[in-house]
């Protein structure tokens, strides 16, 4: 059985990965923002090993995050699931970041960095990443007006770029990326028409399974089936030009 740490996984598709895994025998531990979303987590999820506290928001946060993730010991697979969703008004953080690109980007970037090195490295997308360009000159939102689902997309097509670098770059490590559909969480609204009974299957499959055909890395998948990413998701020199950017925003780099 595999030991599991799910980023952003008190509620929605990050809780009912986790509830998924610990019903199949794997050691969950779960993350949350704040304390009161770490008792609803609790409540939903007694079986969780531990809940790990840590506000994504900011750099500083992440960090800490990462280094609460650490005092735990090493996982077999990290679920990179937290997120904000596609109809959020313009927000500055603290770092002086759009709070989109500091949560659903930066962050999968930071923990990424400084959580000790798993087996897996499993990342969620989204659909909507097909219909944008990465946009790296303009990642901050300071050139262009701001436009909520387009800010999304651009992150989520940042995810994917972000698991096909690290992917290329950790030889030993399967590293994959997966959209999970648009379905009825509070992210995606009451009116999300995809299957909630599928969403959450392929980051618990790539994390843990044993099938040969999720025993794979730097792939791009959709209800446990094989797709084709956004091109701009395998352009190396995109790639690494936002891992620089993440690098210098961050003060942190990627271990090669």
């Amino acid at each position: 059985m595999s030991r599991i740490f799910i980023s952003g996984s008190s509620t929605g598709l990050g809780l009912m990965a986790a509830e998924l895994l610990a019903q199949q025998g794997h050691r969950v531990v779960l993350h949350a923002r704040n304390a009161s979303r770490a008792e609803d987590a609790r409540r939903a999820l007694p079986q969780a090993e531990a809940i790990v506290v840590g506000d994504l928001e900011t750099i500083a946060g992440a960090k800490e995050t990462a280094s609460r993730v650490n005092e735990l010991g090493r996982f077999d697979a990290v679920i990179h699931n937290a997120a904000v969703g596609y109809r959020e008004a313009s927000r500055v953080t603290s770092d002086r970041l759009p709070h989109v690109f500091a949560i659903n980007t930066l962050s999968a970037y930071i923990l990424t960095a400084l959580i000790e090195r798993p087996q897996r490295l499993v990342y969620l997308s989204s659909g909507m990443h097909h219909h944008v360009g990465a946009n790296l000159e303009d990642i901050l939102w300071r050139k262009r007006r701001w436009n909520g689902s387009d800010a999304y997309a651009e992150s989520k097509l940042h995810d994917a770029m972000l698991a096909f670098a690290v992917a290329r770059r950790w030889r030993d490590v399967r590293v994959n990326c997966l959209e999970p559909g648009w379905v009825p969480t509070k992210m995606g609204g009451p009116g999300a028409p995809d299957d909630m009974n599928q969403a959450h299957l392929t980051q618990a499959w790539l994390a843990a399974s044993h099938d040969p055909q999720a025993d794979v890395t730097g792939k791009y998948f959709y209800h446990l089936k094989r797709m084709t990413a956004n091109p701009q998701a395998h352009n190396a020199a995109l790639q690494d030009r936002l891992l620089h950017i993440c690098a210098e925003l961050s003060g942190i780099m990627l271990p090669e």
